[in-house]
């Protein structure tokens, strides 16, 4: 989520409701596309070409089922782009960085470090990808763009990005797990930048690919994120993005912290890739819903330093993100929702070469012992561990 937006506290949006509704309402607004698992057609996943090729929502349970990604009703009814953001949710979108410092490419050249002058680029705002292909279970985008950031350095760029709903045998696979009494949906965002221009320096800045999921939030729905473990390590996660984040709110262990996602404070983390671990999730023991993200993960990468001001260290950024909504000074507020964000390396890519960075989103329901274990297997904690914070 960027360092700072708002929106009117009227905003309606798709928290409650199950996949079936969610569905019929895009589809009234927007060309939506719904993939399936080629093992399930209750596993569903349902993207939005002209939005950045964005996963709005899945189901693993089909029309009836739960709806994960928070959907922004109103904004999405109207049809409209909003200043400085257009907030249309969605589980998994595509978009670039970095936010802040002298490379961001949301300021332009000579603006201040503040809301009034941030600017999400229309491409991965306001502008549509073109659908090359799809099937049932895939879909694939592709889009130029020219970006300019607060140096005045020129990017041409080609992205491209593939969705594709997986297998229940393939997450089986993945996790080494069978999911007997579990219900799943699960799919994989391949995501690409090549560049189309001049080579790239870090001394006039690069660009990194960042992809954000919008869920809904519950007052029993904790973030997870483990970590590597070490004497200093704890002092290396960022809370500081809007200020500290209370200490009933995040509570940080030996190799694992857990973060309050119940959009009701408006607070943000990030981990640097030195203690990143490529997982991430979320447990709303409200309705039984494990979410796990997976993503590529670079330890010794440069990743790109978001904060809005001149940096000393540019590329001393994080992998792994995870912000919860909250209302602003002025009482309005945009969600509620939670995020979770991964970011790839930066890469200095001479021209023809390409930047890739994978993401994963699985959603688990069903037997709680089994849910535990998958739990456990890939976040390293328990359900109990979880809901107790």
């Amino acid at each position: 989520m960027s360092s700072c937006s708002s929106s009117n506290n009227d905003t309606m949006s798709s928290t409650a409701n199950s996949f079936g509704t969610d569905l019929e309402f895009l589809k009234k607004h927007q060309q939506t596309l719904v993939l399936t698992a080629p093992d399930d057609d209750s596993a569903q996943v349902a993207l939005v070409g002209a939005l950045q090729g964005r996963v709005m929502t899945s189901t693993a349970n089909g029309t009836s089922g739960n709806s994960y990604g928070w959907l922004n009703y109103k904004l999405l009814e109207s049809g409209k782009f909003t200043p400085h953001m257009s907030a249309f949710g969605g589980e998994d979108r595509f978009w670039i960085g970095p936010e802040g410092g002298q490379f961001s490419i949301y300021f332009q050249q000579g603006k201040k470090f503040v809301f009034d002058d941030w600017q999400v680029p229309t491409v991965i705002d306001s502008e549509p990808f073109d659908l090359v292909s799809s099937d049932k279970t895939k879909a694939v985008f592709r889009k130029a763009a020219s970006l300019i950031n607060y140096s005045g350095t020129k990017f041409d760029v080609v992205i491209d990005r593939s969705v594709e709903a997986l297998s229940k045998i393939a997450i089986e696979t993945t996790i080494n797990f069978p999911l007997k009494d579990v219900k799943t949906v699960a799919y994989e965002t391949v995501n690409s930048i090549t560049n189309q221009g001049p080579d790239w320096n870090k001394e006039t800045g690069l660009l990194s690919i960042w992809i954000l999921g919008m869920f809904n939030p519950t007052p029993q729905t904790t973030v997870v994120v483990p970590f590597v473990g070490g004497a200093d390590h704890k002092s290396k996660i960022n809370d500081s993005y809007f200020g500290k984040v209370p200490a009933e709110r995040l509570i940080v262990e030996d190799s694992v912290l857990y973060f309050k996602a119940d959009g009701k404070h408006r607070s943000k983390i990030g981990l640097p890739p030195s203690i990143a671990k490529p997982v991430m999730g979320s447990y709303d023991s409200e309705k039984g819903v494990l979410t796990i993200i997976t993503y590529d993960l670079d330890p010794t990468g440069d990743y790109v330093n978001s904060m809005w001001e001149i940096q000393k260290e540019p590329f001393k950024g994080d992998a792994a993100n995870s912000y919860n909504d909250g209302p602003v000074e002025d009482g309005t507020q945009m969600g509620p929702f939670y995020e979770l964000e991964s970011s790839s390396p930066a890469k200095a890519l001479k021209k023809g070469e390409t930047l890739t960075h994978r993401s994963r989103t699985y959603h688990f329901e069903g037997d709680k012992m089994a849910l535990n274990a998958v739990a456990r297997r890939m976040l390293g904690v328990s359900l109990e561990e979880i809901a107790k914070h």
